[in-house]
């Protein structure tokens, strides 16, 4: 962890050494402007990323500046871990009059995607087990399955009333595709004790005890049809100082095109922005609440974070990168859920480099979470014969907030293009112990 700070702090030492005065007038941009990247990362549940992504902006005129008139992302990087990106998205509000217009087309991989149960504290972590150096050593998969994830995503957006109410309709076409984890795959090239045991992980036994389907537990196919109203009073996009942004979003998945479950799930977001000093210093906060309205949702769904716009390859949770920093990926899964995020945003250094406009920005921040709506299964281990431990696995009626406290830094070009770094930490031993998570884009 010392190397990883250190590695931080030359980053942020080496740009201020480019800096000018903090207050000079910022360059407008016009035309097509990119930001390029190797993919070059790291994020605690997933590992060392490699690949390259790129980010082109089209200002037009530049009368719009820092606003944009089109933007195109596109990604195709791996993981150590052995995920997998490849990505391309658009965002517009020039495509067509009036629309508000982003496009997402992803395949994602997991060969080791996490699954720790369901309903939070109600499922029993046994860190031993992922533990090669513990006593209790079972498998370090021994929390996850093997997912593929193909996504189609096509959003728009347009005026309700005055220029801040927004309506809100969009289709998600999603494909998932679950197996075991291939531990003779894992382990190809490994020898002695680098070998993974071929034994059965959590999920396993969720398919034998017949909580997972026959039906659902190899995946399958969910069309989504999404719609709501948002209130956007936001002064910047990427990087707001002020204003709020908030929205109702209900998400429908009716039984078309071979589809295994209908349901409908709601979603409500309130983000709020306050200015401490101008241009400097804000304060961000994130309140949301997600609950099944009607239906049986799949379990692979579940994890899905509902919102209006992607800010990243993937919105998911709770825990990880994009919902509870420093708390393990997917640690949090229920029919329902409550999370917030609230964040203090220091922009303490502006430059101009190479023609453009830089800035590093300093957060702090706390995170928080917890299921509302608990999952309801079959628990065959509820059973006094069963020769499985019940609580090895199972803790009724444990539940409570989940909380991560950390720090982030951000470094942005022409306040669009933003390279984030944060570490959190978790409070509870349940929850994992910390995380680093690089990538882009603030949080919210």
């Amino acid at each position: 962890m010392k190397r990883r700070l250190f590695f931080i702090v030359f980053i942020v030492a080496s740009l201020t050494a480019f800096s000018q005065e903090k207050k000079q007038e910022q360059l407008v941009k016009e035309g097509w402007n990119f930001g390029a990247l190797p993919a070059v990362t790291f994020d605690t549940d997933l590992g060392l990323q490699y690949g390259g992504l790129l980010n082109f902006y089209h200002y037009g005129d530049g009368s719009r500046y820092p606003s944009y008139d089109h933007s195109l992302y596109l990604e195709v990087s791996r993981y150590t871990k052995g995920s997998g990106i490849y990505r391309f998205y658009y965002d517009s509000d020039r495509l067509f009059k009036g629309l508000q217009t982003s496009m997402d087309l992803s395949f994602l991989t997991d060969q080791a995607y996490d699954f720790y149960g369901f309903n939070g504290f109600d499922a029993v972590y046994n860190k031993a087990w992922i533990d090669d150096e513990a006593d209790e050593y079972v498998s370090r998969v021994f929390y996850k399955y093997d997912r593929k994830l193909f996504r189609w995503k096509i959003d728009f957006q347009g005026k309700l009333s005055g220029n801040n109410w927004r309506w809100i309709a969009g289709l998600n076409w999603l494909n998932f595709d679950i197996k075991s984890v291939d531990v003779d795959k894992l382990n190809k090239g490994k020898e002695g004790e680098d070998l993974l045991p071929d034994v059965d992980g959590l999920y396993d036994k969720y398919v034998d005890w017949g909580i997972f389907s026959a039906e659902e537990a190899d995946g399958g196919f969910v069309p989504t049809f999404k719609g709501g109203i948002v209130l956007d009073t936001r002064d910047n996009k990427p990087s707001p100082m002020k204003g709020v942004w908030s929205e109702a979003v209900v998400v429908v998945a009716p039984e078309i095109l071979g589809a295994e479950s209908t349901f409908a799930k709601l979603s409500l977001t309130h983000r709020q922005y306050f200015t401490l000093v101008p241009d400097d210093l804000s304060l961000a906060c994130r309140l949301v609440y997600q609950t099944t309205l009607a239906g049986d949702v799949p379990y692979y769904y579940q994890s899905q974070f509902i919102t209006s716009v992607m800010k990243g390859s993937t919105s998911e949770g709770l825990g990880g990168s994009k919902t509870l920093r420093g708390i393990r990926r997917n640690r949090v899964i229920g029919d329902g859920f409550f999370f917030g995020n609230v964040e203090l945003r220091w922009k303490f250094a502006r430059f101009r480099l190479l023609n453009n406009n830089f800035y590093l920005g300093l957060n702090g921040f706390t995170d928080f979470g917890r299921v509302t709506n608990k999952i309801k299964f079959n628990n065959p281990l509820s059973v006094t014969t069963s020769s499985v431990r019940y609580a090895d696995y199972f803790e009724d009626d444990a539940e409570k907030m989940h909380f991560s406290f950390g720090t982030g830094i951000r470094i942005a070009m022409n306040e669009n293009f933003i390279i984030a770094i944060d570490y959190g930490r978790a409070t509870d031993k349940q929850d994992g112990e910390s995380g680093l998570y690089t990538g882009l884009n603030y949080l919210f």
